[in-house]
Formats: C-alpha cells, sequence, structure tokens
C-alpha cells in the first residue's frame, strides 16, 4: 500500500501526444468512447450509450447541475488600455467575506488580467460601454472585486450579451473563435444553475435517451451543484504535492439528495458521481460515519492518495491533464500504478483527452 502513496508530483505524469486532446466534441453525446474498469478486470472498451446497461438496479448516479456562463468580459480601462475580467463568484458569497453592495449596483470576484494597472476606484468599461465596473478592493492572486453599475436582475442578462464563453485554455479557438457548437455541446443538457466558469465535463455525454434507459434500468438520477471556477485549470505547481492547495468552489446539497444518498447507501446501493467536481462536493458534505448532509459552502478539498473515501462508490469521469489535481484524485480511488497504465494505453488506442475528450466508469474494488 505504501509504494501506492506517492507524494511526488512527477510519480503522476504520463506522456500525452497533442494529437489525443480533443478539440471539438464527438458527433452525437453519447457516442463518445467509454473506457468501462471495475476492480482489477480487464478494462472494457464501450460507448457512453452502453452506461445503463454497465451500472446495477439500486445505483445513484450524481450529477453537477451548474451552468456555465459567459464569464469572460473583455473591456477598456479608463485612461486607455485593454482588461479581460472572468467572472468567477458573487462577491457576497465569497469565501473572502461577505461584501456590502451599493443599492443599484452588483458586486463580482473576478479574475483580471492585467493586474499592474488596476487599482481601488479605477474604472473598466465592458461591452463597448453596456456596463462600467469600479475596482473595489484588490484580493491578490489576480483576483479583484469589481462592483458594476447595474443591479443583479439585469447583471446576467447583459452578461449573456456581451461576454464570451471561456473555453478551456487547451481548447484552441484563436483563429475562428468560440463555435455555436461550443455554445451547445460546452454545457450539459441538465444544467440548471447559473454560475461556473467551465462545464463540469463528466456530465457533456449524458442525453435524454441515456437518461431514460438508467432509469429504466433502475438507476436513479440525482444533483447537486458546485460552481466550477477558474481553479480547476490551476496546475500543481509544488514539487510535493502535500503542499498543493485547491480554490475553494461554491457548493450547494438539498435535503432530497442528501436523502436519496443515505437511503441507497442503507439499502446496500452504490453511489457514483459524475465527475470530480461531484465526487469533491459529496466527500465533503459526507461525514465520517458515511451520512451525507444537506447543506452549502465552499469546497476545498484535495483528495489525494491515501484518502479514505466516504461515500462515493464509482466515478464517471473523462480523461485528465498529466500532472493535475483531478489525476491525483483517480489515483486515489483507483491506485495510482493502475492509472498510470490504464491512461498509457488509452493514449495508445486513441482516446481523446480533456473536456471534449471520452469518459471512464471507475468501480474501485469493494
Amino acid at each position: 500500500m505504501n509504494q501506492e502513496i506517492e507524494t511526488e508530483l512527477e510519480a503522476y505524469n504520463f506522456e500525452l501526444p497533442q494529437e489525443n486532446i480533443a478539440q471539438f466534441p464527438a458527433d452525437r453525446r453519447d457516442n463518445s468512447r467509454l473506457l468501462f474498469i471495475e476492480g482489477k478486470s480487464v478494462p472494457e472498451h464501450k460507448r457512453f450509450s452502453d452506461l445503463p446497461s454497465l451500472l446495477k438496479s439500486g445505483d445513484l448516479i450524481i450529477r453537477n447541475d451548474t451552468k456555465v456562463i459567459p464569464a469572460r468580459l473583455i473591456g477598456k480601462r479608463s485612461g486607455g488600455g485593454k482588461t479581460e475580467a472572468l467572472l468567477m463568484h458573487p462577491a457576497a458569497r465569497s469565501e473572502d467575506g461577505d461584501y456590502t453592495e451599493e443599492a443599484g449596483r452588483v458586486c463580482w470576484v473576478c479574475l483580471a488580467k492585467p493586474c499592474n494597472h488596476l487599482k481601488a476606484g479605477k474604472v473598466v468599461t465592458f461591452g463597448d460601454g453596456s456596463i462600467e465596473g469600479r475596482v473595489e478592493k484588490m484580493l491578490g492572486g489576480g483576483r479583484v472585486i469589481f462592483s458594476f453599475n447595474i443591479d443583479q436582475d439585469n447583471f446576467m442578462n447583459t452578461v449573456d450579451n456581451i461576454g464570451e464563453l471561456p473555453l478551456p485554455p487547451y481548447i484552441d479557438r484563436e483563429k475562428d473563435g468560440i463555435t455555436i457548437d461550443d455554445k451547445e455541446r460546452y454545457q450539459t443538457t441538465f444544467a440548471r444553475e447559473a454560475g461556473a466558469v467551465a462545464a463540469p465535463t463528466a456530465g457533456l455525454h449524458f442525453t435524454p435517451e441515456v437518461d431514460q434507459e438508467l432509469e429504466k434500468n433502475g438507476i436513479r438520477i440525482a444533483t447537486l451543484t458546485l460552481h466550477v471556477g477558474p481553479g480547476t485549470f490551476r496546475p500543481i505547481i509544488a514539487e510535493d504535492i502535500r503542499e498543493h492547495r485547491m480554490d475553494g468552489e461554491y457548493y450547494e446539497v438539498t435535503e432530497d439528495t442528501a436523502k436519496l444518498i443515505n437511503e441507497t447507501k442503507a439499502n446496500g446501493g452504490r453511489v457514483i458521481a459524475v465527475g470530480t467536481t461531484s465526487t469533491r462536493t459529496l466527500e465533503t458534505v459526507t461525514d465520517d460515519k458515511g451520512v451525507t448532509h444537506a447543506g452549502n459552502g465552499w469546497a476545498d478539498l484535495f483528495i489525494r492518495p491515501g484518502y479514505k473515501f466516504k461515500v462515493i462508490d464509482g466515478l464517471i469521469t473523462n480523461f485528465h491533464l498529466p500532472k493535475s489535481s483531478l489525476m491525483v484524485l483517480v489515483s486515489a480511488l483507483m491506485g495510482r500504478e493502475r492509472m498510470l497504465g490504464v491512461y498509457k494505453d488509452a493514449v495508445k488506442k486513441g482516446y481523446r483527452f480533456y473536456s471534449y475528450g471520452d469518459a471512464m466508469v471507475l468501480i474501485p474494488n469493494p
């Protein structure tokens, strides 16, 4: 067991050719490839449409229903110069503490660049004058609190009109820009709660047809919300992964979802998380006795080998970046050497990686 608990970042590295990084989604959501891995058995190569036949009656799937907003705003500073602001979350819901808003203005924590020209009181005009953002506070690390000269009711409508979809940096749209397909496909079919700056990508494969087959096979579906932030793209810099800290992301788990999870476990069913975002949220709201609780707050749990999972029995996820916190998480679930071998074979067999890539079902040994 000790051999599995590697703390050096390089131990989670693998070779990933550029051609394996998906730049566009599959022709159909549920036609992406699916690698099914249960315990130490030989991996099975399937399509995502096969998922209902791979799970068991009594299982419960938990998905993240966050909705990606067009969070990238391009503006001009007073006095000249371009500023880009990536909306992260409302400042009033900030992990840095509540921020008092003026009447008629809405405050958001943003990731701004360049930051060296910004200071408290500086004004940036976005969307050809549609809204103005005033710098209220510099938080460090590129984070800024902007107050916008518009109320909350009208803010999101304006953002929908002037904002750009914040595709991950490894999807190249420099030449042609965001496509119509991106606007549809970089969003799950069950997205409900607006607030994410990145999609919970394991959920991108689900279709109404797959949902119907799951329910027909006695597999229930429930949701939680975790608003995925830009930290999902932040690489691990520390050579010792124990020094890495996750950015906090806002979550909400309802009483109904918590009740379903606890009933499923009590009845001997399995809880299958869709994506690392759902996994981190579920493990955050479940106590050491395995009881899941409703609530909301900030999830910053970093799951690495040696972690004892409290609630999930399986994970549906995409293929991840080498040396990423997500690669570390799946190593904690399945074993590092096992996952490195799986990834090496997946690369060889032409599986597509990252947001628009293929999927895996990971079921560890009981």
